[in-house]
């Protein structure tokens, strides 16, 4: 095979500098000979060579010659597919007709059972539960996986409440279908409600992956350990951060922005398994930019808490909860110079 002029080119100098085009053919030819460089005369075997003395001196960032960790892009790819299930029709690339409906399900099942049971065993390899042996590990992922899966029917009548809590809840919702597929807080609540079921089962790694996998497509962050109830509503979502400890009753319905979040102490890891969020009990609204904070805050039924509320402290039943010193001033803008930067 002729080789091409970009190779031959940079025998004797780099042809990126040159401002030649190198083809693909002229790769391997090149590293073989130790003399691709980048315009700053750096070779890629210099840049291995660095970033391999990286790992050396700052291990704390790496994963060498450990157990096989769950993989992010497995658990998107089967939380993706498990949207499917939870709501057929609705995540799916064609339309699903009720005459296929049992061929459809069983098939993306099977596939979402084969592929989340290699992962909760990875995880229970990485993170084993006390006496168990590593024999035993296989046959528990098994069983895990079965039990999250049975786990779906009741996922489902949860996120109902949840849609239509969205539905009643917003004028500006035309549809309960406009909700399900346009509404970034269903796909999250509902990632939130599956990574609980494995959360409640010890499993390590998976259900943070997964959650994080919606906070990253939405922007609200529910950490999978959070007690959620029914009718739960967060409009417009962006922003609003609930913590692993935290309880929410029923009927509960927040705005973007909000806050559900510990104190920060110097406990650190000291505090893991501790209450260290608030308890906001049922028919509890907050509005957006509020902050409540601390395990031992409850937030009583029936209250309201105004927007950017900074609360730390616990309120009881049917409260207001709201700023009065905050003062808006209107003025005439054409009176005084205007000199806001951003």
């Amino acid at each position: 095979m002729r080789r091409c002029r970009g190779a031959r080119r940079c025998r004797s100098t780099a042809a990126t500098k040159l401002g030649h085009s190198l083809s693909r053919r002229c790769l391997p030819f090149l590293r073989a000979c130790g003399i691709l460089c980048l315009v700053n005369n750096v070779t890629v075997t210099q840049l291995t060579d660095q970033l391999l003395a990286s790992y050396a001196r700052v291990g704390g960032i790496n994963h060498l010659d450990g157990k096989n960790l769950p993989s992010k892009t497995a658990i998107a790819a089967i939380t993706a597919d498990l949207l499917r299930l939870l709501f057929p029709g609705f995540f799916d690339e064609r339309p699903i007709h009720s005459s296929e409906l049992k061929v459809e399900t069983t098939t993306l099942m099977d596939s979402v059972w084969e592929r989340l049971e290699d992962e909760i065993y990875k995880s229970l390899e990485y993170a084993p539960p006390p006496d168990v042996k590593k024999k035993e590990l296989r046959p528990m992922a098994r069983s895990f996986t079965g039990d999250f899966l049975t786990s779906l029917p009741r996922v489902r009548e949860l996120l109902q409440t949840d849609v239509e809590a969205a539905y009643n809840g917003d004028p500006a919702a035309l549809t309960r279908e406009e909700v399900i597929v346009a509404y970034p807080f269903v796909e999250t609540i509902a990632v939130q409600r599956l990574a609980r079921e494995l959360y409640l089962k010890r499993v390590s790694l998976i259900p943070r992956i997964m959650t994080e996998w919606a906070h990253s497509r939405t922007g609200m962050d529910l950490h999978p350990g959070a007690q959620i109830g029914t009718h739960f509503f967060v409009d417009h979502c962006t922003g609003t951060v609930v913590g692993e400890t935290t309880t929410i009753g029923n009927h509960v319905k927040m705005y973007q922005g909000v806050g559900l979040v510990a104190r920060s102490l110097t406990g650190g890891q000291m505090l893991r398994g501790q209450k260290r969020h608030p308890t906001i009990e049922d028919h509890v609204t907050i509005y957006a930019g509020a902050t409540i904070m601390g395990g031992d805050t409850v937030v009583g039924e029936g209250t309201t808490i105004g927007a950017n509320v900074f609360l730390t402290y616990s309120v009881p039943a049917n409260s207001l909860v709201i700023y009065e010193d905050v003062q808006v001033k209107v003025l005439n803008k054409l009176a005084r110079p205007v000199d806001f930067q951003i």
